[in-house]
């Protein structure tokens, strides 16, 4: 098969683009695959793409270069395909939306994989006849605006298949947004092996890494590691990221005297090497679409202590076996899984065995493998049977109980998507 994934930046650093890379690199190994970036800010990569993997971006942001395209007329003016309600909205244009319309329409992929809404309603609605249509979701449903859901209700049954990173999600998409003939399936992200041998559980270190976000629940963590230093003094937290909570983090370290025991350490690439150097993961999130650090740490040898929040621990974690589960916000439910953990070496060195076991349902092979299944299921289906529902509207009173069971109430009565 030829595969492509269209994704809006592939020389970023964020979790998409590392997931995506993971599985076209798996991919790659039996069949063509191309990653086919709408923007392009630097001259190479942050991540590898891997061996078999050709990329290739359709707008140059690049200053430096002659090529720069960032003046060009139509990127002054909005675009009419991407959807407003998406987030990255701003950031494309009339000429984001040639490009990607031209590369759709020209295409020779088997199948086509968008990787973010925006971007799934490009493929939905510009991909030429032929290939198959695939939208990954990466967020929750949960979190999408009322107005982006009653978008993708309207515009994903053009879809012959969407995947999200939890069976959670994947039940919400069935029940919430009903597409007819669309597949719907749970499918993870995926972690590599790690270059470096796994912790031997020595680090007096709690670590946890992610961006400084208020939805990282950093605030809480710090909390709790104030009472896990009242009774085990010689342990240490670090976090390594960066964000717009770090001054915020910073104060609160210093208003509970934790600045000998609590390091914000910036970002690190790569970032097993940190892991191995610690004997316990923190979690503390409020929302994680899935949880890239719980399965990076288990990866490395490490038990994870996170917040049973919405949607990806619960289904990475096995609550007392692999790692712990604690209330979302529960500072001293916290504070107490940790010295579980801290107190009992034993226990720790378990989990971290049966973490690292456990972990390798999430190699690249075998998301790889699962990915495999369900698009070769769906480019053979006979002709003529993959649904295109192209003329799918929302109009009358259909409209309306729809606006109504979207969440979208009265405020949106009449209005286009």
């Amino acid at each position: 098969m030829h595969i492509s994934f269209l994704i809006f930046s592939a020389y970023g650093m964020g979790g998409t683009v590392r997931t995506t890379f993971n599985l076209a690199q798996a991919l790659a190994e039996q069949h063509d695959v191309e990653v086919v970036s709408v923007f392009r800010y630097r001259d190479r990569p942050f991540f590898e793409p891997g061996n078999g993997v050709r990329l290739r971006s359709l707008v140059d942001m690049r200053r430096h270069q002659p090529t720069y395209e960032g003046d060009d007329p139509e990127h002054a003016r909005p675009a009419r395909v991407f959807p407003s309600a998406d987030g990255q909205f701003s950031q494309h244009s009339e000429l984001t939306d040639r490009r990607i319309g031209e590369y759709l329409a020209h295409t020779e992929a088997d199948v086509v994989i968008g990787t973010r809404p925006g971007l799934n309603v490009h493929v939905a609605r510009q991909t030429r006849r032929g290939p198959v249509r695939l939208g990954q979701e990466h967020l929750t449903l949960a979190t999408h605006s009322t107005r982006l859901k009653l978008l993708l209700r309207r515009t994903y049954p053009r879809l012959d298949a969407v995947t999200t990173v939890t069976e959670a999600d994947a039940r919400d998409y069935r029940s919430t947004l009903r597409l007819p003939g669309v597949r719907v399936e749970g499918l993870p992200n995926s972690v590599p092996e790690p270059e470096v041998a796994p912790t031997d559980g020595s680090g007096k270190w709690v670590v946890a890494a992610g961006r400084l976000a208020p939805a990282k629940r950093y605030d809480m963590l710090i909390r709790a590691f104030g009472k896990v230093v009242r009774e085990r003094p010689d342990w240490g937290l670090r976090i390594y990221g960066h964000g717009r909570e770090h001054d915020k983090l910073r104060a609160l370290v210093d208003e509970l005297g934790l600045y000998n025991h609590v390091f914000l350490m910036g970002s690190a690439h790569p970032i097993e090497a940190e892991w191995v150097k610690g004997s316990v993961c923190a979690v503390t999130s409020s929302l994680e679409s899935f949880g890239m650090t719980i399965v990076e740490a288990m990866r490395c040898g490490l038990p994870v202590v996170a917040t049973d929040c919405p949607h990806g621990p619960r289904e990475i974690i096995r609550d007392g076996e692999d790692g712990l589960l604690v209330p979302t916000g529960d500072v001293s439910a916290m504070s107490g899984a940790l010295l579980r953990l801290i107190n009992d070496e034993q226990l720790r060195a378990r989990m971290g065995r049966a973490a690292l076991a456990a972990s390798a349902r999430f190699d690249p092979a075998q998301v790889a493998a699962r990915y495999e299944d369900l698009l070769t299921s769906l480019v053979n289906r006979p002709s003529g049977t993959l649904h295109r529902a192209r003329g799918t509207v929302l109009g009358g009173a259909y409209a309306a109980r729809e606006r109504v069971r979207l969440g979208l109430g009265h405020a949106l009565a009449g209005a286009r998507a």
